[in-house]
């Protein structure tokens, strides 16, 4: 890639090149369009692929793909196609084996030895925490990090074509288990947990990457691999810098990141955008070819049942779709016969669906840059971002708000209505501040009647991501670390006390339940189970996996946060009750009463 200082503008605005200095090192930037497919012909399409995958060799897809070359792709190749000539194309599953053995190395191969050099043993968040139960599980929580710290060899980096993980300079602390890499959104919530632990070298290492990767990509992929590369997730890197900043006061660092931010952002609103309500708005989608490659033989059988090819490779882009969005997947993705989200992985319609969050992120992200440029002396930049914000707040009102409900919503595009299900993310504009503040007192009151009348506050587990039980992963009875943050902290952003007591109740039982697990396994689970204290998560394509980044990362935060008050399960004092009988009597009064003044 070409390095070039200013700008170059090539007629019909193909490509747009800007060099700028990011904390030291060069990055060039293309025009925020879909790169080209991933060109690997062993890691993202083309018979070896299809060969292997179909053989079902692993019990989890992921295991090939990850695994690496033993000479250059162009000799493995050729040694395919003598191979499948000498079987008469149909290879035994032994010999096809036989031939992955004598050519891959085992999955990891492109990791060595790593210490963070700025780990420290007692981090302060730890003095927050009263209960001493709590404060060991804390200081364990600490520990973890260590075992999910990741290093490539530098061979990765000399020899990149042997591998299908993407190369970074910095080392990274990775979800755990099967999630070898790094993981877009997961980060938000690992980063967040580093700067409590005070890891400030490792989060600066892990923002340059991502700012390196949108140099080279134009967007960050779903995760380290090329096979991610036709796909991102949702675009929380601004939020990332604006928490490093917050910790670290690093003004220089956010000023010179601030152009990548704004093209991430372009990215986004020139690939994804739909018409909603007349109003502009995101979605997340897909524009490649082909199973996902680590999934690849799930999705092959799960679109067996299109009778065309046109309509398998559909199917293919709403799986990609679900899994940009995060939740891979989900009822929330289903459309139905009759426009409800009944069905399985045939009814996903994700492109066709308007999301809450998406649009809530989006917002953050502009209000961030207008920040950052604020701080670089760039007002007519900030005031172009503000204006951004203010465009996109307008949009999440009219297309996603139903004063009925007293809630967001996603939204329909093929039946053009109102997706009126739960989904922890139709509170997600709370934690953005996607709203008119100066409503936030009505929208408080009804947002409170919302939660009652979903029952939300029952699960001894923790708020569910649907109340769908589907058996996908995202579905009940599975609760998720980030949606249970996502809850907490746009409850508690509110100044009225009866949120900020249920995020603090919601909290409670949080870091309850996540410490039953934990002193029962030692282990961090990705998901967990709202039927059960305790209970850790099933379903989806692969089995639970442990470490677990987001999982550890919100727990920390929420033990600095609320460690002065809480205790271990089973002490006389350990949290606070549910939403008692009399708090939700209150918030039906008053939002009877705003209903009645607002209209």
């Amino acid at each position: 890639m070409n390095r070039l200082a200013g700008s170059l503008l090539i007629l019909g605005g193909v490509f747009f090149v800007i060099s700028s200095h990011v904390q030291g090192f060069l990055v060039t930037r293309q025009i925020e369009e879909w790169p080209e497919s991933c060109d690997s012909e062993i890691y993202c399409y083309g018979p070896l692929l299809h060969t292997v995958q179909m053989a079902h060799l692993f019990n989890d897809s992921k295991t090939f793909v990850d695994m690496k070359l033993k000479q250059n792709p162009d000799v493995t190749l050729q040694l395919f196609r003598d191979f499948m000539a000498i079987h008469n194309n149909e290879p035994t599953r032994e010999q096809i084996r036989n031939f992955v053995d004598e050519n891959f190395e085992k999955e990891g191969s492109e990791f060595e030895p790593w210490t963070p050099t700025d780990w420290h043993q007692n981090p302060k968040f730890l003095d927050n925490i009263r209960d001493a139960k709590l404060k060991e599980f804390g200081r364990e929580l600490n520990d973890l990090w260590l075992k999910l710290g990741r290093k490539m060899t530098k061979q990765v980096e000399e020899e990149p074509d042997k591998y299908s993980i993407i190369h970074v300079h910095n080392p990274v602390i990775v979800p755990g288990g099967r999630f070898r890499e790094f993981y877009y959104w997961d980060s938000y919530w690992i980063i967040k947990g580093l700067l409590y632990s005070e890891m400030y070298l490792t989060v600066k290492g892990m923002l340059s990457n991502f700012l390196e990767i949108i140099s080279r990509f134009g967007f960050i992929p779903n995760g380290g691999r090329v096979y991610y590369s036709q796909r991102s997730q949702p675009p929380l890197l601004a939020g990332m810098i604006k928490a490093y900043l917050e910790f670290t006061n690093d003004e220089e660092f956010a000023i010179q990141a601030v152009p990548l931010l704004e093209h991430e952002f372009n990215f986004w609103f020139n690939n994804h955008t739909v018409q909603c309500m007349g109003h502009t708005v995101c979605t997340y989608g897909d524009k490649s070819k082909g199973p996902r490659p680590e999934s690849y033989r799930e999705d092959v059988i799960s679109a067996e049942e299109f009778p065309t090819e046109e309509e398998k490779q559909e199917h293919y882009s709403e799986l990609k779709a679900g899994a940009e969005s995060g939740m891979d997947f989900s009822s929330r993705w289903f459309i139905d016969d009759k426009g409800e989200n009944g069905g399985d992985l045939r009814n996903l319609k994700t492109r066709s669906i308007v999301p809450v969050e998406l649009n809530a992120i989006l917002f953050w992200n502009a209000k961030i840059i207008a920040e950052f440029y604020a701080l670089g002396r760039n007002l007519t930049k900030a005031a172009e971002f503000e204006a951004r914000a203010t465009q996109i707040a307008n949009a999440i009102h009219a297309c996603h708000w139903h004063e009925d409900l007293g809630i967001w919503l996603d939204y329909d595009l093929i039946n053009a209505r109102r997706r009126n299900f739960f989904v922890p993310t139709n509170l997600a504009p709370l934690w953005m501040k996607a709203y008119n503040t100066a409503q936030e007192d009505h929208i408080t009151d009804k947002v409170l009647r919302y939660i009652e009348s979903e029952n939300l506050d029952s699960y001894p587990g923790g708020v569910p991501n649907t109340l769908q039980n589907t058996g996908e992963q995202w579905d009940f009875p599975n609760v998720w670390a980030p949606m249970q943050y996502m809850l907490i902290a746009g409850l508690d952003g509110l100044s009225d006390q009866r949120a900020k007591d249920l995020a603090r109740s919601w909290a409670t039982r949080w870091v309850h339940s996540n410490y039953i697990v934990f002193n029962d396994t030692h282990a961090m689970f990705e998901k967990y189970n709202a039927e059960e204290m305790g209970g850790h998560g099933g379903g989806g394509e692969y089995e639970v996996q442990i470490g677990f980044g987001w999982s550890n990362g919100v727990i920390i935060e929420l033990l600095n946060k609320y460690g002065d008050i809480l205790s271990a399960p089973g002490s006389s004092s350990d949290g606070l009750k549910p939403f008692s009988a009399l708090i939700v009597a209150i918030v039906a009064l008053f939002g009877t009463l705003s209903s009645r003044i607002f209209g």
